[in-house]
């Protein structure tokens, strides 16, 4: 019954973006339901470390630094495994594993325990999106990569609505506020499971001759790979960078890290899909990458200005900023999503997508850090140096795509240009 009621909300609210078979509605359908548990976690999740856990932000960085630095191989294995024994099963195991050591958040007292925790939550994360990339790639359709651009949306509109339950511990500021927060994406992370139970199950492709682990072996692949996991630390510049900064920096309001999250998700929610149909082509993710790189050199060049001024400036500057750092994450997504399926073959697309993966557990790995470093302990100059780094990447990243592509084998791929 929850199955039903969430389909049927899914596509009251947007039903231009909900595909009308079973298996995508289903795949949409957890997505929302993870993601509203994701919602919550993404916009509060450091505070509730710092602030209810009271760990120090230098510890909680090399925390998640730890976590993602171990989980940088789990999608390569488990995507392979998916590829050979099924993807349906594989990704119902780590969705529960993840609800498992995100409830175990509210036992890390201490650094150690919370470097734990998070380590099996971040891990398990990694391995269900690999698990999950054959799933997209079967029940996709012509465009999996459309597909994904909807599944993205969709989330957003998750993550919206958990934002506004973190909005409110944020505000209220207790250790029991957090963690509700902490429980309630636990218990969220269990009900999506619970639909992926109703997808049919994908028999696995039978794999040609050749290396068996292609992924690891296709250095062009990689070098996209390592590209795209340095602009994906963008991601981190919404979830760690701006309520640090703000809180720490900034005389704005701390209701306005709600705030920014669902300004967010609100345009991706808006956007998402039209941005994805519009690049539909290896040359056109290459010169998305190019775009994005610049406006988060901006992005990060405005709210790097929002320090020391009025609240009523600070709140406008990181509102604008979240709107610039928006429009290239809809790039950069879009972009990962066409090149990451054009460039992987179909029977060992788990394994691929896998290994694209490590460009996001490389973000993981060393973005929090990264991020704190630059941006909260050193400050305004952080920032500029990060947006730099951002611009660099997007620079190279057409690079990167016009050699894979003259690396696949079939001959009627357009050239490309950037």
């Amino acid at each position: 019954m929850t199955y039903y009621l969430e389909s049927r909300t899914l596509r009251a609210v947007m039903p231009h973006l909900i595909p009308a078979t079973s298996p995508q509605r289903a795949l949409a359908a957890s997505n929302f339901v993870y993601t509203v548990g994701s919602g919550m976690y993404l916009t509060a999740g450091v505070l509730y470390f710092t602030q209810a856990v009271h760990l120090p932000a230098d510890q909680v960085g090399i925390g998640l630094a730890i976590a993602g630095s171990l989980s940088l191989a789990v999608g390569i294995a488990v995507g392979h495994l998916a590829d050979r024994c099924g993807p349906r099963g594989a990704y119902v195991v780590t969705v529960l594993v993840q609800a498992l050591a995100t409830a175990a958040f509210v036992l890390a007292d201490d650094f150690w325990l919370f470097v734990l925790a998070v380590s099996a939550a971040t891990g398990a994360k990694a391995a269900g999106l690999a698990a999950r990339s054959p799933l997209i790639r079967h029940y996709g359709g012509d465009r999996p990569q459309e597909f994904r651009g909807y599944l993205r949306a969709v989330s957003n509109i998750g993550i919206s609505l958990g934002a506004l339950l973190a909005g409110w511990a944020v505000q209220v500021g207790t250790q029991s506020a957090y963690q509700l927060l902490v429980v309630g994406n636990a218990f969220a992370l269990v009900a999506s499971a619970a639909v992926l139970v109703r997808l049919p199950a994908v028999r696995p492709r039978p794999a040609p001759g050749g290396p068996r682990w292609g992924a690891l072996r296709d250095r062009p692949y990689l070098l996209l790979t390592t590209l795209d996991g340095i602009m994906a630390i963008q991601f981190k510049v919404l979830t760690i960078a701006i309520p640090l900064w703000l809180v720490a920096a900034t005389t704005a309001p701390p209701w306005l890290i709600s705030g920014t999250m669902l300004t967010n998700t609100v345009i991706v929610i808006a956007l998402q899909v039209r941005v994805s149909r519009g690049i539909d082509s290896a040359p056109a993710g290459a010169r998305a990458y190019r775009r994005a790189g610049g406006a988060f050199l901006l992005s990060c060049a405005l709210i790097s200005l929002s320090a020391g001024i009025p609240a009523w400036a600070a709140a406008t500057l990181l509102i604008t900023a979240v709107l610039v750092h928006t429009v290239g994450e809809l790039w950069h997504s879009a972009a990962g999503f066409e090149v990451s399926f054009a460039l992987a073959p179909e029977h060992a697309t788990g394994q691929y997508l896998g290994v694209f993966g490590l460009g996001a557990g490389l973000a993981e790995a060393v973005g929090p850090t990264l991020i704190i470093s630059l941006c909260i302990t050193w400050g305004r100059p952080g920032w500029y140096v990060l947006g730099i780094l951002f611009a660099l990447t997007g620079l190279a990243a057409p690079l990167a795509v016009k050699r894979a592509h003259r690396q696949q084998p079939q001959p009627d791929l357009a050239p490309v240009t950037v």
